[in-house]
């Protein structure tokens, strides 16, 4: 007989938090499904669950303390390699994965709903930019005022569940678990009490949907996708339990002129030709309405100009980021004769070397092709 201290690699003074969380660690390792062709992974797994029979019950652990194995019955003893049938251990505890949680799964042990509830809100490129106030409101599970989460109609009171006894779990043991495990009762859905005369609002669940209300706060220069959350504003899974966490995914809706990039934002503007060549002031949007800025002579199509302060408040260092406003030039598609004849006469009078781009790139196709 194997030391179950050794088996689960505990001290001899491990507490029982140290003891399960060891079981765990040694249960994922070694269970046969996890460990396809190895012979012996099922003889490992068999010896650890003993181990843990022993180490988790007080009354076993210090008798092996003070007599060793002797005091189990020897290996051959009844229920199992260490004899008995140990503490119960909830196997929804082990938080497995993979086949060992298909396992889990197809015997009902399932981790139980939190009642998380998650909603998106959607808002304004504004709002999104300065943060606003918004209300919520959505429908959730919560328990009934009517019976007060009872399930029994007003006046009727429950009675003990005959098949867990009033505990609300029930113990078993399954062939492939040496061990006695515990879940909920399905019978009084772990609350260890059966409704008699059911609520006529809830029917006896002691849970009904209902509208809510919240309101939110969202922070200035808040992104899209980012999320928000309301402490206990989920769904009740049962009602005498709190209720889960409502989580808000925040929603941007995109802008007739702006788009983000971090805290600036950018916005394209249409100039004309004489706007480029000479200079001047336009007029531009921005997030606080109309705005000025100036177009310095000689402006090149792709120009990209800044407003300082006009863009995003920054949300750790303070301030805001800038407006960038990208220049495009319109060509005039429709002229009169008299217009093209003062165009071509200024091109003539431009010529080349006014043009310096032009230049640039006559001079490298003239070296190019010599």
């Amino acid at each position: 007989m194997r030391d179950p201290y050794e088996l689960l690699g505990v001290d001899r003074s491990a507490t029982q938090d140290e003891i399960k969380s060891a079981f765990r660690r040694a249960a994922t390792q070694h269970h046969p499904d996890k460990n396809p062709g190895d012979d012996g992974a099922q003889q490992r797994f068999k010896e650890v669950n003993a181990a843990y029979q022993i180490l988790s019950d007080p009354q076993k652990r210090a008798a092996f303390d003070r007599f060793g194995s002797a005091a189990m019955g020897g290996a051959n003893g009844p229920g199992g390699p260490f004899g008995g049938q140990g503490a119960p251990f909830d196997m929804a505890d082990l938080n497995l994965d993979g086949i060992f949680g298909d396992l889990l799964g197809a015997l009902g042990i399932k981790v139980g709903d939190r009642g998380t509830l998650q909603k998106e809100v959607k808002i304004t490129f504004e709002e999104a930019a300065f943060g606003c106030t918004k209300e919520i409101t959505y429908d959730r599970v919560e328990s009934c005022g009517d019976c007060a989460g009872s399930g029994s109609a007003p006046g009727s009171a429950t009675e003990r569940c005959s098949v867990c006894s009033g505990r609300g779990r029930v113990r078993f043991q399954q062939g492939v678990f040496p061990i006695a495990i515990e879940r909920p009762c399905s019978r009084c859905n772990g609350s260890g009490r059966l409704v008699v005369n059911p609520c006529p609002t809830c029917r006896g669940a002691g849970l009904r949907n209902k509208p809510r209300t919240v309101e939110i706060t969202i922070p200035p220069g808040i992104e899209n996708g980012a999320t928000r959350l309301v402490e206990r504003g989920g769904n009740a899974s049962r009602p005498d339990r709190p209720a889960g966490d409502l989580e808000l995914t925040i929603r941007v809706s995109p802008h007739d002129f702006f788009r983000r990039t971090g805290d600036d934002i950018v916005c394209a503007r249409p100039i004309t030709f004489a706007q480029a060549a000479l200079g001047g002031e336009i007029e531009i949007p921005t997030l606080e309405g109309k705005g000025k800025m100036r177009i310095p002579p000689g402006t090149q199509p792709g120009t990209v100009l800044r407003v300082k302060g006009k863009g995003i408040p920054r949300r750790l260092a303070g301030g805001r980021g800038d407006q960038l406003v990208e220049v495009t030039i319109e060509v005039p598609t429709q002229l009169t004769a008299s217009q093209k004849e003062l165009i071509a006469k200024l091109a003539e009078d431009l010529g080349e070397n006014v043009q310096p781009q032009q230049a640039s790139f006559m001079e490298k196709l003239r070296s190019l092709f010599g």
